[in-house]
């Protein structure tokens, strides 16, 4: 059975998910202190009238937290630093079926681990599609751009090469992710400072076991719905299906999927893949036969896929990315 303590919270959500000052943002279980606001003057498309941020607390252990949430109105990154900068920095787009964002599974947990090895980790706050925004579909993409750009804008404060900048993410933060690295040229938002003259195209992407397809054949019955509503067109579905959007520069992509995920059919990463190969666009894929949904780190711990962050390590440093 699932636990479930819910904090209902406005302006002090920060302080609900981060410790005092001081804290150390790399230790092994400390959360970050520092949080980067995405929009100066509030987000694009709101805020939406009685939208109120809630943190789900769904684990039974305290050692283990496992926190989602949702009525996202303040959009944001929280930062991982390094203490040795490489000099690259990853952003990380958690999942959640975009009902939520996961904070700890498949957002603080990987930062950390990051942040062990010297990249400057970005856990992303995106809106959720589903809470009436403006931008409907296109509201994470929003996010996730002006994220991007907001990095570049200020990597000299973090020690970060404004080049080194790749993105990562899970399940339906995979698709933020991969959306991110198909349309980071297409305007999703009007430039609100000099921020948005910079690039939102990351160097490097990583969706992982990825909601991706739109084709209701194939996609996550409840991501399709609350980033399309019940009947989309077929122009709405091939828009936000990533696979049916690859540029020809697209940035080179790392792939993983178990086949024995339940929720998000391996179908999604292999019409990627074939995508990608299609474009001519550098791709390393890995799959596994047993895995899940939704494994992260901590699910992964003591089976097959558990080498997924060693295998995306690997490869990135072979591209020159650590």
């Amino acid at each position: 059975m699932t636990v479930s303590r819910r904090m209902v919270v406005g302006a002090g959500l920060a302080a609900a998910v981060a410790p005092a000052a001081g804290a150390s943002s790399a230790g092994a279980s400390a959360d970050p202190v520092e949080t980067i606001d995405l929009w100066p003057h509030g987000a694009p498309g709101g805020p939406v009238p009685g939208l109120v941020e809630v943190i789900d607390q769904r684990s039974h252990d305290p050692a283990l937290p496992d926190r989602a949430i949702h009525g996202i109105s303040r959009p944001r990154m929280v930062v991982f630093r390094p203490a040795r900068p490489n000099g690259a920095a990853v952003l990380i787009s958690p999942g959640g079926g975009y009902r939520w964002v996961v904070v700890d599974k498949e957002g603080y947990e990987f930062g950390r681990w990051l942040a062990a090895r010297g990249f400057t980790a970005f856990v992303l706050f995106y809106r959720l599609p589903g809470e009436g925004w403006a931008g409907g579909p296109d509201t994470p993409l929003q996010d996730a751009q002006r994220a991007m750009r907001l990095i570049r804008h200020r990597a000299s404060d973090y020690g970060i090469d404004s080049a080194r900048v790749a993105a990562l993410g899970f399940s339906a933060g995979g698709h933020v992710c991969a959306d991110l690295a198909a349309r980071f040229a297409t305007p999703v938002y009007a430039a609100v400072d000099a921020a948005d003259a910079l690039s939102a195209r990351p160097i490097y992407a990583a969706p992982l076991y990825p909601v991706i397809s739109m084709d209701a054949a194939i996609a996550h019955p409840g991501s399709r719905a609350l980033l399309l509503g019940p009947s989309p067109t077929a122009t709405l579905e091939a828009t936000h299906s990533p696979d049916r959007q690859i540029p020809l520069d697209a940035p080179p992509h790392f792939l993983l999927h178990a086949e024995d995920d339940p929720a998000v059919p391996v179908e999604n990463t292999l019409r990627l893949h074939a995508a990608l190969r299609a474009r001519k666009i550098p791709v390393e894929m890995h799959l596994f036969a047993e895995g899940g949904h939704g494994f992260g780190l901590r699910l992964a711990a003591g089976k097959p896929v558990a080498v997924w962050p060693d295998l995306w390590l690997a490869w990135a440093m072979r591209l020159g990315f650590g």
